[in-house]
């Protein structure tokens, strides 16, 4: 289990919080412990197959935060091991210009995952995108095929933020049966998944959202606390159970004292009285890009089941 030391937790002004009372979940200390291994999983494939996972992402458009997202994610791919194949394509691309490249990298084998960087430009259709993937390589887990899996606990691609969160939650807590969980938002990338595993790993859980009626009345109740509506520092303090474990999982730009800085959709400084929390940033963020190279080792896993499975019994 991983956590910063309390007396390095900053309140909202700038000044420590000694009496901070909450752990503090490390999520770039886990990232970097789940990239290490999946760098070691990766090796022993290329050692025992010759082959490696390959991960292509696609980029339309000149969006700047696209483009640093896409390049860390190539750079961490590498860095694992992995093939990495970027295609950027220009502002103007055509719906058809895009699924025909979608079409030939769900018939490539050397691809085992594929992601096409959110958002695109206007004048194209993201579902039609998204379900032009091979459910097999789409390593986001936003397909129709695999959202379905998920709801009827079949094997699917999960969305790599609420996959984080259940390891986070799953290292800080272990078993997590029975545990009463709420979930702040309905998203398709993040509040339903989240809810989907939860609800596996035998959770009561309860989803809220901006409709909900005393929405403070309902959090207060969470063993466990998932909080992603993007709404800066919306969940105080007097909405946290004492001891609950807070996962927050918003990353807000806000401008306060004349600076500008990243907060979360939880207010931090008044979350001391929980057992534990993730920070924004370092908490959720950094297990992102992670679980979207766990994803790629899993397809490329289930896409060479055969020969791996003969390859063991030779062994």
């Amino acid at each position: 289990m991983m956590s910063e030391t309390n007396s390095s937790i900053q309140s909202t002004t700038g000044r420590a919080a000694p009496d901070f009372g909450a752990d503090v979940i490390d999520g770039k200390a886990f990232a970097a412990n789940l990239l290490q291994r999946i760098k070691q999983d990766v090796a022993d494939l290329r050692a025992t197959t010759g082959e490696v996972p390959g991960l292509a992402v696609v980029l339309v458009g000149e969006d700047p935060a696209s483009a640093v997202y896409v390049a860390s994610k190539r750079r961490e791919t590498l860095a694992a091991g992995m093939n990495s194949f970027e295609h950027r394509l220009s502002e103007e691309t055509t719906q058809a210009e895009l699924l025909a490249l979608i079409h030939r990298l769900n018939a490539d084998p050397a691809v085992h995952g594929i992601l096409v960087q959110l958002p695109l430009p206007g004048q194209l259709n993201s579902d039609a995108v998204i379900d032009a993937i091979d459910p097999a390589k789409d390593v986001d887990g936003f397909h129709v095929a695999n959202a379905g899996r998920l709801a009827v606990g079949q094997q699917a691609l999960v969305p790599c933020t609420p996959l984080g969160c259940v390891m986070l939650l799953k290292d800080r807590l272990g078993n997590l049966s029975g545990l009463h969980a709420v979930v702040v938002g309905r998203s398709n990338i993040v509040g339903k998944p989240m809810a989907q595993l939860l609800l596996q790993e035998d959770c009561t859980v309860t989803i809220a959202h901006r409709h909900s009626r005393d929405l403070a009345s309902i959090t207060r109740l969470a063993d466990i606390l998932v909080v992603a509506v993007g709404r800066p520092e919306m969940v105080k303090g007097d909405w946290i159970k004492p001891g609950a474990t807070v996962i927050d999982v918003g990353i807000n730009r806000i401008s306060r004292h004349g600076k500008t800085r990243l907060v979360g959709d939880v207010d931090f400084a008044q979350a001391g009285h929980a057992k534990a929390i993730t920070p924004v940033p370092g908490g959720v963020g950094p297990m992102t890009i992670g679980c979207l190279l766990e994803n790629t080792l899993e397809a490329f896993r289930r896409a060479r089941a055969p020969l791996l499975k003969s390859m063991k019994k030779v062994s």
